[in-house]
């Protein structure tokens, strides 16, 4: 048996799943068991959303997608742009069907989920397609959120799809798992019924290869005011407290990456 902590549940056995299938199980507990790099990925985001926001240059209202938007976490974000159009994509239905549930009880009446006009969600699998999701018409979209995504798809793949969604001078917002703590440990979840230690495919990216892969797809890091391009961070003892238990055995790895994209091809 898998040794633990107090910060970490037991698990009998490894069991790895495809990713759509993984999140399904996943998709019930993936805002409750304590996932640290989720909650690092919401601090990080107070200060690049703002900096997504104000790197758009089309005129509003704004067409904007959440590729890959699990439970709904950015879409809530994304919601509160007034008059803009939303499209959440997620290849998982459990996960979109959380979503739903949850960005529901964010109002009610008609501004519930599946009564707000500006929203719409789609089943949408990068690997399975070549073309772009149904309800997207390509390069018609002003800017894309993507967070703790593209670990789960391979990196020609990924910038394939965005940069068939963006129009040009669109802006991607990508965050992910960090390579150094992508070559330790990769995403997945206790499932407490079976026991079983639940991973769906991962790969490990650099920062570099992201670079280097976005820009073959006409994709540049947009840099922040200091002229910082793609960020990076280590888990300090200072941060257990905001991110959780779980977060502790990390102190000293840099865990989570993160930035700002222009396409800047048509």
């Amino acid at each position: 048996m898998a040794q633990s902590t107090t910060a970490d549940p037991p698990f009998t056995s490894v069991r790895y799943l495809p990713t759509n299938e993984a999140y399904d199980r996943w998709a019930k507990v993936y805002d409750s068991d304590g996932n640290f790099l989720q909650a690092l990925d919401n601090l990080e985001l107070k200060t690049l959303f703002p900096r997504f926001l104000a790197s758009i240059k089309s005129p509003a209202p704004w067409r904007l997608v959440d590729l890959g938007c699990g439970t709904g976490r950015n879409t809530a974000l994304l919601l509160k742009i007034p008059g803009s159009e939303i499209i959440a994509l997620d290849l998982s239905k459990g996960m979109l069907e959380v979503a739903k549930v949850q960005l529901s009880t964010q109002g009610s009446g008609p501004e519930a989920a599946e009564n707000r006009p500006n929203l719409r969600f789609e089943v949408f699998d990068m690997l399975a397609t070549a073309g772009p999701p149904k309800s997207v018409v390509p390069h018609t979209v002003d800017a894309v959120i993507s967070t703790l995504v593209v670990e789960h798809i391979p990196l020609p793949t990924y910038f394939a799809h965005v940069a068939q969604l963006l129009r040009p001078d669109g802006v991607l917002l990508l965050t992910n798992m960090h390579s150094e703590m992508g070559g330790i440990s990769q995403a997945g979840f206790v499932d407490r019924a079976t026991g079983e230690k639940i991973r769906p495919i991962s790969y490990v990216h650099t920062v570099e290869d992201v670079i280097l892969e976005a820009r073959k797809y006409g994709l540049e890091v947009i840099p922040d005011g200091e002229g910082r391009g793609i960020l990076e961070r280590a888990v300090d003892e200072n941060m257990i407290e905001k991110l959780g238990l779980r977060s502790g055995k990390w102190v000293g790895i840099t865990c989570w990456f993160g930035g700002l994209f222009r396409k800047v091809n048509a």
